[in-house]
């Protein structure tokens, strides 16, 4: 399994896999989890797909995602500012240059891609180190999310707790909590798996360990 970041410029020369990403998207959000969520032709996609955010993609060695994740710089337009202000405890996001946002996160546990440290699934903590690689890679050092409690006892188990920057609420069928999460060396080590491999391309190779 390798980590691959498609940025704006990269979206037509990865078009098969940001397809399979929003396909993946309407199974996780739609079909599993029941959100609230557009999809039209069996995919997943809302307005924050159309100001080009950077994809953050878990493929296997058969070319399927495993994972996925949107990135956006918290300066805007982000959905935590834009579309769940509520979650945050002063309602709205004290963003600053080293923030970026994820959103839509998900994995496919269904592929048989074996279990990493703490039993949780390989496709988890590979997005997990994908995420903080390309964000040190970036220059960011902080990522704020909008996930529920579930999603938040996942994370301190893989090692990278998450500051809670409001209280829990009510999203639909979800108890969704907004949060933020160090981007540093420390917590890639802690939940980079064996084998970890990306195409991500950084500044500073030798801060951060790639293996085939």
């Amino acid at each position: 399994m390798r980590i691959l970041a498609v940025s704006p410029d990269l979206y037509q020369r990865h078009s098969s896999l940001l397809t399979q990403m929003r396909r993946l998207r309407a199974t996780v959000f739609g079909s599993r989890l029941g959100w609230d969520v557009t999809i039209s032709a069996g995919e997943e996609r809302d307005q924050y797909d159309e100001v080009s955010p950077t994809y953050v993609l878990a493929v296997d060695a058969t070319d399927r995602i495993a994972g996925c994740a949107r990135l956006l710089p918290a300066s805007g337009p982000t959905m935590l500012d834009q579309t769940f202000p509520g979650l945050l405890a002063n309602g709205s996001l004290d963003a600053h240059p080293g923030m970026v946002e994820s959103s839509r996160f998900c994995v496919d546990t269904s592929l048989e891609a074996g279990r990493g440290g703490g039993q949780l699934h390989l496709a988890t903590l590979t997005m997990f180190a994908g995420i903080i690689e390309w964000s040190i890679a970036n220059g960011y050092t902080e990522i704020v999310t909008a996930t529920d409690l579930r999603f938040e006892r996942i994370l301190n188990r893989a090692g990278w707790p998450m500051k809670r920057l409001g209280e829990p609420a009510a999203i639909g069928n979800t108890m969704a909590v907004a949060g933020s999460l160090p981007a540093d060396h420390a917590s890639f080590e802690r939940v980079c798996p064996a084998g970890y491999h990306s195409a991500i391309t950084r500044s500073d190779t030798a801060s951060i360990r790639s293996a085939a």
